[in-house]
C-alpha cells in the first residue's frame, strides 16, 4: 500500500460513538431502527432524533448506504450500512465489499472528508474479523486512490483483539 494511502488510514481501539470525524458509520440492521451491539451505541448516543429520521428512509437492503444526520454525536452524519450474515458462501465478500464502496460514495457525495468505520458484520452476524479486516483495507485502499478529496478514514475497534488483527492486516498491506 502506497506511503500517501497509508498516512490516510487509523486504526485505533475505542468508542465509534466518541469519534470526532465528519461521519461515522453503522453496521445496521435491515430496518435501521437499532439494535444492538454498534448499532444500538450509535443509536443510544445520537437520541431518538436518529430513530425518527430511519424510520423515515424505511430500510436498507444488505449491502447498501443510507444517510441521517448525527444528531447528538460529534460527527455530522451517521452512514448506515447493513453487512452480510455470515455463511462462507462466496457472495459474503462482495457484500461485505459493497457495505464500505456504497458508504464511502456515499460520503464523496455528501461533501465528508473523515469517516470512521466499525468491523462490519464481524459482531452478530459473525463474519470472521481476519476475513472481514482484508475486505475492508483492501476497499479502503482502493477508494482512497480513486478519490484524494477523502482525508481521513479511521477503523475503529471495540477490543484489544480485534485491533491487533486491523494492525497485523495493515501491516501485511505494506
Amino acid at each position: 500500500m502506497e506511503q500517501e494511502i497509508l498516512k490516510k488510514i487509523a486504526i485505533v481501539q475505542g468508542d465509534i460513538t466518541r469519534m470526532d470525524t465528519d461521519a461515522i458509520v453503522n453496521a445496521a440492521n435491515s430496518s435501521l431502527l437499532g439494535g444492538g451491539g454498534v448499532d444500538g451505541a450509535i443509536h443510544r448516543a445520537a437520541g431518538p432524533e436518529l430513530l425518527a429520521e430511519c424510520r423515515r428512509i424505511g430500510g436498507c437492503p444488505t449491502g447498501e448506504a443510507r444517510i441521517t444526520r448525527g444528531y447528538r454525536l460529534k460527527a455530522g452524519y451517521v452512514i448506515h450500512t447493513v453487512g452480510p450474515v455470515y455463511s462462507g458462501e462466496p457472495e459474503d465478500r462482495e457484500l461485505l465489499a459493497r457495505c464500505y464502496r456504497n458508504s464511502l460514495a456515499l460520503a464523496v457525495r455528501n461533501g465528508i472528508k473523515s469517516i470512521a468505520f466499525p468491523a462490519i458484520s464481524c459482531g452478530v452476524y459473525g463474519y470472521p474479523i481476519e476475513k472481514a479486516c482484508k475486505i475492508a483495507l483492501a476497499e479502503a485502499a482502493e477508494f482512497l486512490r480513486a478519490n484524494p478529496v477523502m482525508e481521513r478514514l479511521v477503523f475503529v475497534l471495540f477490543s484489544p483483539r480485534d485491533l491487533k488483527i486491523y494492525q497485523d492486516c495493515l501491516q501485511t498491506a505494506r
